[in-house]
């Protein structure tokens, strides 16, 4: 238990530095190690990200709150699309995708085209276009948020984690859309971990998440997310971004093959 919790709190401490700076919380990538290395069964992976999400948000958002990088309505509208998808998400994880073989498809689909496109957009050269170029209209936002929502409430992400390389990718400054992707996360993951919770009383199997792990896992993220976000105006977009694009693109490989297997 132990060492369970000890290497927990390393993962997400590691994992939330690196993805902080571009608004991912980390638990996309946190999740295919509580599977493989710490044994978290089906379901309760999900809610257990959604924990670490939780734990985990306050440290980056703190710091960016601090740097003033939270003002503006972009964060406003992610958190009203993402927050009634991803309870819709949670209802459809343990009610209609239960088994870990759909689960593992689930994730390749997800991780695999998102990755390669985020790699594709950091290489390839931009064109100018007028600063605006990137925006979508409200009504838009708010959609794409809801669909991304029901995504990130199946896959235990919040939602915020796939709206930040989306936007991104459109052309909006990293400065400004990793702020509102993490507390898209951070308000998704609160609701949708409570969703979990009640559905673990009135559903069967391991639905409930691995309280400890969470925990450990999230304190972790805290300490790195805070790390992360006091770094991102020092560090490299263009590398960042081909990391987190490669991390995926390699992640869904890896599941897509065990899928097929």
């Amino acid at each position: 238990m132990d060492w369970t919790l000890a290497g927990g709190l390393a993962a997400g401490l590691l994992i939330a530095t690196v993805t902080a700076p571009v608004g991912v919380s980390g638990a996309v990538f946190l999740l295919p190690v509580q599977l493989s290395v710490f044994g978290v069964p089906n379901p309760a992976v999900t809610p257990t990200n959604l924990l670490f999400n939780v734990v985990a948000g306050p440290g980056a958002l703190w710091r960016y709150r601090r740097d003033g990088a939270l003002r503006g309505d972009l964060a406003r509208r992610l958190v009203l699309g993402t927050l009634p998808g991803v309870v819709l998400g949670a209802a459809i994880r343990v009610f209609a995708l239960p088994g870990p073989s759909v689960f593992r498809l689930l994730i390749a689909a997800l991780l695999l085209p998102l990755g390669l496109w985020l790699c594709l957009r950091t290489l390839t050269p931009v064109r100018h276009r007028p600063p605006s170029a990137g925006e979508l209209t409200p009504r838009t936002l708010t959609g794409l948020a809801l669909a991304v929502g029901v995504v990130g409430g199946i896959y235990g992400i919040g939602g915020g984690s796939l709206l930040g390389p989306i936007l991104a990718g459109r052309g909006l400054p990293v400065a400004r859309v990793a702020p509102a992707a993490l507390a898209a996360t951070f308000a998704t993951s609160v609701v949708g971990a409570a969703a979990y919770a009640l559905f673990s009383l009135i559903g069967s199997g391991d639905v409930a998440p691995d309280w400890w792990l969470g925990l450990a896992c999230g304190t972790g993220g805290l300490i790195g997310g805070y790390l992360g976000a006091r770094l991102q105006p020092r560090l490299p977009e263009r590398a960042l971004r081909l990391l987190l694009g490669t991390l995926a693109a390699a992640l869904g490989t890896l599941y897509a093959a065990q899928t097929l297997n």
